[in-house]
């Protein structure tokens, strides 16, 4: 990231970065935005944590579904049949779900507490002294050394990337992915319980063949709503604490280098 002062910069964009710099350390100081974040990262973190919670609830019933025979006689034979076995690939699917969802916990675990990083005091005292030398040099020369321009640019992503990616986050999840979340995961949770009503307390139950039949049709749409509720929060929790957080980096990135840089600037 090189990135460095611009010699002869016009006076407007020389205050104005002034003004920014300075808009970014009483921010810093008073710490309105990391508050905000942090509830919205705990928040997020409950969320992951519930469905971390679920799909292990559904593996479990699974498992149990998966061990039970049922005896039926079509046409007056008797057979033994265990047709929770097809449930086999919805468990592996449920097993790789729940691990992407504790994947989700800990990310949301990490951003939590890297707010508490960025939010110490050791790091905002760095950062306004970089700061304060940044613009005397600015002011001074109008150009301040590429080093500590870089050392700038740094610490600030370093206190402001996480909140600002959390924020982001946070009002792109409630504007357009809530309702995706609250459904996938009453999905998730509906289908448990209907699995578990499928299974006899005692392990093994006899049937006639069309009840046999119907219930072979209702793990079938169970694997189907379950695929659609998966996919549906594992995209919810990928753009939560993946791609949104990766886009928000590189803007912040990009407006720095634009700011900083008279070409990139021009």
């Amino acid at each position: 990231m090189a990135v460095q002062g611009a010699v002869g910069k016009p006076a407007w964009r020389r205050n104005l970065l002034l003004a920014l710099l300075a808009a970014a350390v009483l921010c810093a100081w008073l710490r309105p935005l990391d508050d905000l974040a942090g509830a919205q990262a705990q928040a997020g973190f409950k969320r992951a944590v519930a469905s971390f919670a679920t799909a292990r609830a559904l593996n479990a019933v699974i498992s149990v579904v998966q061990g039970t025979e049922f005896s039926v006689q079509p046409l007056g034979i008797g057979v033994t049949l265990t047709p929770g076995q097809m449930l086999d690939p919805l468990n592996d699917l449920v097993e790789r779900f729940s691990d992407l969802m504790l994947v989700a916990s800990v990310a949301f675990g990490v951003q939590l507490l890297l707010i508490e990083v960025g939010m110490h005091w050791g790091m905002t005292l760095l950062l306004s002294l970089a700061a304060a030398g940044w613009a005397w040099q600015t002011w001074q020369r109008a150009r301040a050394p590429a080093l500590l321009t870089r050392v700038l640019v740094a610490l600030l992503l370093v206190r402001f990337i996480v909140p600002a990616a959390g924020m982001a986050s946070d009002l792109v999840y409630r504007g357009f992915m809530q309702e995706q979340y609250a459904a996938g995961q009453q999905g998730i949770e509906q289908i448990s319980k209907t699995l578990g009503a499928l299974a006899p307390a005692d392990g093994a139950a006899e049937q006639k063949w069309w009840q046999f039949r119907k219930q072979i049709e209702q793990f079938g749409a169970a694997i189907d709503q379950t695929v659609e509720h998966a996919i549906r929060l594992i995209v919810v929790f990928l753009l939560q604490t993946l791609i949104l957080p990766l886009a928000v980096f590189w803007m912040l990135l990009r407006a720095g280098r634009m700011l900083t840089t008279p070409d990139a600037a021009g």
